[in-house]
């Protein structure tokens, strides 16, 4: 079947949202914590927030940013398809932030098209927190020639699999964990609550958020490489292959991928059985 084509709108792109001022509480950040089951105390206890809860106060902004170049009636065919985390500070309870985000490239591919959203977060003083990159993908649509920027680069480096890997990491999905991650993290989307709309999507059923997985494997690197310290974690960035079910086990394979300035690059990959559901995942720690 040929893809349509669809026509994407370039005058959107570099146009910012409006900004989204957030409050950060230890019980919003514990909430996040326990949702992701993540073991790490000083996240149970809401006196840092996990890494990948950085996507909490920007979320609101993402699919706007996305849908101000993509038609809006191609809302259900969109998936996110990558996601990068630059961290400059971790984000503490009592921290007024402020986020907003812009569409800074599209391009069509084969099986659909993706649209780049960048994003920042910043204190009321203007500090930079983080920055983020968001690739959505919108399914089985062509939006023609790439314009504009793409995200930044984090592939897999194949020389890594001459080696074994310096940590292996099974983790569970819990039957109830979308129904957990959805409030704490403010996602609603029915694909991961509602079981007959997700197999009218084309899915098999429920399906845990994409961004609850790449939590899972954030831990996972702090666990295995920084004492737990979330503060030495300088950039995760994932790609999105397949969907993870509830119930199922994940296992998150890490390579030491070399030194970078004053810290350690680590490449990953997570799968489930032989299923990759993860692939060029990167994690920067210091």
């Amino acid at each position: 079947m040929t893809t349509p084509t669809v026509e994407f709108d370039a005058s959107g792109l570099g146009e910012w949202t409006d900004p989204e001022p957030f409050a950060v509480t230890a019980e919003r950040i514990a909430e996040y914590a326990a949702a992701t089951n993540d073991p790490i105390e000083k996240h149970l206890r809401g006196e840092i927030a996990p890494p990948v809860f950085a996507v909490v106060p920007v979320f609101l902004s993402m699919a706007p940013a996305a849908l101000s170049v993509a038609p809006v009636e191609l809302l259900m065919k969109l998936v996110h398809g990558e996601q990068d985390f630059h961290f400059h500070r971790p984000i503490h309870p009592g921290d007024q932030l402020i986020a907003r985000a812009k569409p800074i490239g599209f391009t069509g591919r084969d099986n659909g098209s993706t649209v780049v959203v960048y994003a920042e977060t910043r204190t009321e003083a203007g500090e930079l927190v983080n920055e983020q990159w968001m690739t959505a993908f919108f399914r089985n649509v062509d939006a023609g020639q790439g314009v504009g920027e793409a995200a930044p680069g984090h592939r897999f480096d194949e020389t890594l699999r001459s080696a074994e890997p310096a940590a292996t990491v099974v983790q569970h999905i819990d039957e109830d964990q979308t129904f957990r991650y959805s409030p704490a993290s403010g996602d609603p989307m029915p694909i991961h609550l509602d079981d007959e709309i997700a197999r009218m999507s084309g899915l098999p059923g429920i399906i845990n958020h994409g961004l609850c997985t790449m939590a899972f494997t954030s831990w996972a690197a702090l666990t295995e490489f920084a004492d737990g310290d979330t503060e030495r974690l300088r950039r995760l960035a994932v790609r999105f292959a397949k969907p993870v079910l509830p119930t199922q086990d994940m296992t998150t394979r890490i390579w030491n991928a070399g030194p970078e300035a004053d810290a350690t690059r680590y490449a990953f990959e997570t799968t489930v059985g032989d299923d990759l559901v993860i692939k060029d995942g990167l994690a920067i720690i210091a």
